[in-house]
Formats: structure tokens, C-alpha cells, sequence
């Protein structure tokens, strides 16, 4: 069923009403968009205490938002998901759906969430939902490395058709890249549900312009572009896994501060084996002072806020959350055409090139976009909160879909 959100009807019982208990599956609460948007959910469940919320990190290791999670009411179990770790993954799950007696499953694992659901079988709970964040063209590269491993999510999709209530994609295209349109998927309610945000988190303000530019040493006329995102592990753009595309980025940022003295760039984002690569080429431009790799931050909102554009040239988003969020900066943006539409909020903020354009015409439209005119970033930021992407629509929705099986 290729249904919008309202016209998803309910594939298993509801639980009774009163607190939800519900059981996510991550690698782990890192930086990622569905581990951040996670983590807005607990913070706004935890004032109704309407959904009570546990999480397995299959990574089996502590994340950054793990002590936070904990303080939000979440207990989390290190479970270790892989081959090797098979036998104690199975014990350990099923060993916590047991004694959780859970409402709802909600993986967010795309295809081994099929895995997940059959180790589980017995001890599942009525609703259970696949959750897919990243785009499509990740996961091909990510499992097609071998031919065991292409095998293994071909059955994982399988499972899902079997086992899944419900599937949600981060956008629309998602849903389709990922194959989830395919006719045996055609009895399973399937729906966008986008990632929310406290919007307030990224305000812009003078105080952030300010202090940003404080920070590296930056003048007031400077201006300033931030791309957020970790570094790829390699940075040739036609690397099978390059993703975020940061070297791409990097070379658009040399480009970009040769033609013009006033662009600054930020990269916010966790370093790889291609960082020292891409320092290298800054270095020898010359631009050290200017383009800063700054590692990985817990602060984007204030660099949004003291920004003046963001840089997304990323070969392929599931949505592309720091669009949105940036938008709620009032940043404008120049976006990769292979970013999803759906993350447009403010039409006039978000700009699409296409990145066989190459550098040169990327840096040209990028200094256009710093120069073009600003809209009022107060007025953004309250489009934003206003929208589907605002954290208290996503997680009523998101409520509605765990109560009722349905998304209005």
C-alpha cells in the first residue's frame, strides 16, 4: 500500500492505553540523524510520560547520548549484532523483549531488521516497525561487499516483508530507493515520517555570529559556510562509499575562498583516514586559517546560528536532517540534487545543483547563494517549528502510529 501518512490504517492490535513501552534498535546513539532525533523523542516523552522507551545499541558500544538517554528514563542494552556474535546476540535479545513486555519494536536497521524480527519470532511484540534513515545507495555499498554479505540483506528484506506491521522511511524516496514499493510489500502500511527538531535549538543570533567568530579568529565581514557531516572514508568522490561527499566539499571550499577573500568554511563532522588526505590539500592551498576542520560537534545549532550558508553536496540522504535544521537557522543552503525535495521548508532558503556540474560551478553558485539576500531569520525559524519537522509533530505522530497503527 503506497498510502499518505493519513490514510495508513491500523495491522495490529493496539495496546492498551496508558504508557507505551517501546523497544529501538541502533547501532548505537552517536551523532547520526536517527540516533539525534531519538534522543528529541525521549526529551519530549519524558514531560507526559506517555511512551516509556528502552534501546539496544547492536554496535555493543556506549555512544555519545548514552548518559543522556539513561537520564531521559531509557535503559540500554549492549548487544553486539553480527555473525560472530550471533549466539549471544539472540540470547541477549530475546532475553530483553521477554522481560521488557514491549508494545512496540521499532528498528531502526533497515534491512537487518529482518534478522532482528526472526531471532526474536515468539517473543515479538503485536507492532513492529522497520525504520529506514539512510539512503539506499549506503546500504548497497555498505553490504555489497561481498557476495555473502548481498545475500544476507536480499534475505534480511525478505524478512521484513514477513515480520514487519509497518515501514517508515525518513522521506518518501527513501521508501522507493530501498525497494519497499515492490509487491510484496504491498499488504505492509508504509509511510514518511520525517525526523524532528527542537527548532529553538537553532536559532541564529548575534551572540552565535559573534562567538563563532571568536572561536577561529575570524572577523565580523567574514563569511561564514559551514558542512556538517562525517568525513567519507576516502576522498575521491567516486569512491563506492562516499557518501557526505567531503572531498568534493573541501575541493569547493578551496575553489570557493581563491575567488573571493571573505568565505571562511567550517567542517564539523567525525574525522576518517581521508581527513589527513583533505588537511593536506588545504595546506598546500595555502587556506589553513580559513578552512578549519573543526572534528566532531555537539554544537551545530550555535554554528548554525552564526553561520552564513551550508554546504550539502552529498551524493546520496535518506532526507538530509542538517538541511532542515539550517533552514531553522535561516541559513540558505546549496544542496546536492540527489538530496531529497522532501527536506524543503522554506523554498527560497534551498538551492540544488547537480554534482556533475563539478567544483568550479559549485563554488560560483555557492558565492551567490552567501550574497544573495537574507530572509529574516526569526520568520525561519518559526516556519520550521511549524512544520512536520517540528519535534512535538513528528512524535505525536509517531504516538498515534504506536497507539493505533495509524499516522493522521
Amino acid at each position: 500500500m503506497n498510502a499518505p501518512l493519513k490514510e495508513i490504517a491500523a495491522a495490529a492490535p493496539a495496546p492498551a492505553r496508558g504508557p507505551l513501552k517501546v523497544l529501538h534498535l541502533v547501532d548505537s546513539l552517536g551523532m547520526g540523524g536517527a540516533e539525534t532525533w531519538l534522543i528529541e523523542l525521549l526529551r519530549y516523552w519524558q514531560a507526559d510520560g506517555a511512551v516509556r522507551n528502552d534501546i539496544v545499541a547492536t554496535g555493543g558500544q556506549p555512544g555519545v547520548f548514552d548518559d543522556e538517554a539513561r537520564a531521559l528514563g531509557a535503559r540500554i542494552f549492549y548487544l553486539r549484532y553480527g555473525r560472530r556474535h550471533l549466539p549471544s546476540f539472540t540470547s541477549g535479545f530475546r532475553r530483553v523483549l521477554r522481560s521488557g513486555a514491549y508494545d512496540v519494536l521499532h528498528d531502526h536497521q533497515d534491512f537487518s531488521s529482518g534478522w532482528h524480527y526472526l531471532i526474536g519470532q515468539g517473543a515479538l511484540p503485536a507492532l513492529r516497525v522497520t525504520h529506514v534513515h539512510n539512503p539506499a545507495y549506503q546500504i548497497r555499498n555498505n553490504y555489497g561487499v561481498t557476495l555473502a554479505r548481498r545475500l544476507t540483506a536480499r534475505a534480511g528484506k525478505r524478512l521484513v516483508a514477513r515480520y514487519a506491521t509497518h515501514i517508515l522511511g525518513t522521506s518518501r524516496a527513501a521508501i522507493t530507493a530501498h525497494g519497499f514499493d515492490d509487491p510484496a510489500f504491498a499488504a505492509t502500511p508504509k509511510a514518511a515520517l520525517h525526523c524532528g527538531i527542537d527548532a529553538s535549538r537553532f536559532r541564529a543570533s548575534n551572540a552565535a555570529r559573534t562567538s563563532v567568530r571568536d572561536e577561529f579568529s575570524w572577523s565580523a565581514k567574514d563569511a561564514v559556510v559551514l558542512f556538517a557531516g562525517r568525513f567519507d572514508v576516502s576522498p575521491d568522490p567516486g569512491h563506492p562509499q562516499t557518501h557526505k561527499n567531503s572531498g568534493f566539499a573541501v575541493d569547493v571550499a578551496i575553489e570557493s575562498a581563491w575567488r573571493s577573500d571573505k568565505v571562511r568554511f567550517i567542517f564539523a563532522g567525525p574525522f576518517s583516514e581521508a581527513t589527513p588526505v583533505l588537511r593536506q590539500r588545504v595546506l598546500e592551498a595555502g587556506l589553513e586559517r580559513r578552512i578549519v576542520f573543526a572534528g566532531m560537534r555537539q554544537d551545530i545549532g550555535r554554528l548554525m546560528g552564526g553561520a552564513d550558508a551550508l554546504l550539502f553536496p552529498s551524493r546520496a540522504e535518506g532526507l538530509g536532517m542538517v538541511a532542515v535544521e539550517a533552514q531553522a537557522a535561516g541559513l540558505p543552503v546549496l544542496a546536492s540534487s540527489a538530496v531529497p525535495r522532501e527536506c524543503v521548508v522554506i523554498p527560497q532558503l534551498v538551492r540544488f545543483a547537480n554534482l556533475d556540474d563539478g567544483v568550479a560551478a559549485w563554488a560560483e553558485q555557492l558565492l551567490a547563494v552567501i550574497d544573495a539576500p537574507r530572509l529574516d531569520p526569526a520568520d525561519a525559524n518559526r516556519q520550521v517549528a511549524a512544520s512536520a519537522f517540528a519535534i512535538q509533530h513528528s512524535a505525536q505522530a509517531l504516538e498515534r502510529l504506536y497507539r493505533d497503527g495509524a499516522l493522521t
